[in-house]
């Protein structure tokens, strides 16, 4: 165990928003050192984003962009900072992070606690060289119009991120998983698409991220409502509302997204169904129980271009990151396969 991993174990003896914060200072301030040089067969490349490797951190980390620094020196191929919503919002009372240690999983039900769009476009300014940050926009809790605060977000950081992505997918917001039905989505996307630049390099990527407890049929629908408003991907999934009846933590019963090592087989349903609609017209990052390089792999040949974590960090630590890239170069490797692209959908 190293040093940052040994802090990591330290801080899950801490209340969990707690620690949380803890982490974020921590991240912002420690002297890291740069993390080692990616193995060249990791390289790949996503809707345009050049990627060192596709080892992603997932949004709900850093809501704020606050420790951007250290986050630049842990291994990862790209960096996603948020839920970021037009105004600051102090999200939902606490208690609202539970730690389902005999799980390995978490419940959230953070509401989109955030500083606002000014603070974070500061941030994103004084953004490291040489690391893709990409901003997950959000809208406030008493907007009734939440497809003009995604609107908002995506001009306000326009030139500060290098992808967004439009979460409609959070339980913890009311009515935002409605706009995941046709005719809001179109509204959505529609304004989105309008809002967006026409050219690079001011166009960056656009992801929608979604929900694992959607049926094939509705993950289908979204797919043809991305393709025909020029969504460049989907980021499958989100934290799921499902509580599987294998979970024995005494905090499984409270209200929440949960995420971790039980969310698997929801995000990998959800990801399956996600990539028999696309057939290869729209990339596909997983997201959701990946807590090695085996796992990372699976996900590739399910059809994802690439993965994010993050609830594995909360148990594994930082040192996690350069475990799954070590093992998947060599799982790449022993398939025969010379680059990821080559690998992605290879399993289906």
């Amino acid at each position: 165990m190293n040093l940052f991993d040994g802090l990591a174990a330290g801080l899950r003896r801490l209340d969990p928003e707690t620690a949380h914060r803890l982490a974020i200072q921590g991240l912002a301030l420690a002297p890291l050192p740069a993390a080692p040089v990616d193995d060249p067969i990791l390289h790949t490349t996503i809707a345009g984003l050049d990627l060192p490797n596709p080892i992603g951190l997932a949004a709900g980390l850093d809501k704020n962009g606050e420790a951007l620094r250290g986050l630049s020196r842990l291994g990862f191929g790209f960096v996603e900072c948020g839920s970021v919503t037009p105004r600051p919002q102090a999200g939902n009372p606490r208690p609202r992070l539970f730690r389902l240690q005999e799980d390995q999983a978490i419940i959230n039900r953070m509401g989109f606690n955030n500083a606002g769009l000014d603070a974070f476009a500061a941030r994103l300014e004084r953004r490291p060289q040489g690391v893709v940050v990409g901003a997950n926009l959000g809208a406030n809790k008493d907007t009734e119009d939440k497809a003009a605060d995604y609107v908002a977000g995506l001009q306000r950081l326009a030139g500060r991120a290098a992808y967004f992505t439009v979460n409609i997918s959070s339980p913890n917001t009311p009515g935002l998983r409605a706009l995941q039905g046709r005719d809001q989505l179109d509204d959505l996307l529609g304004r989105i698409e309008a809002a967006r630049p026409t050219a690079r390099p001011d166009r960056a990527p656009v992801f929608l991220k979604i929900a694992p407890d959607l049926v094939a049929g509705e993950i289908g629908m979204i797919v043809e409502a991305a393709l025909a408003h020029r969504i460049d991907g989907l980021i499958v999934s989100n934290t799921t509302l499902e509580r599987p009846e294998t979970l024995s933590s005494p905090q499984a019963g409270e209200s929440g997204g949960l995420s971790g090592l039980p969310l698997r087989p929801f995000a990998e349903r959800a990801l399956r169904a996600a990539a028999e609609a696309a057939q290869g017209r729209l990339p596909l990052i997983a997201v959701g129980g990946i807590d090695s390089g085996a796992e990372a792999y699976a996900r590739l040949r399910l059809g994802a271009s690439a993965v994010q974590i993050y609830s594995a960090l909360i148990y594994q630590g930082p040192g996690l990151v350069g475990a799954i890239k070590r093992d998947l170069a060599a799982r790449l490797r022993a398939d025969g396969f010379s680059t990821v692209s080559a690998a992605v959908g290879s399993g289906r």
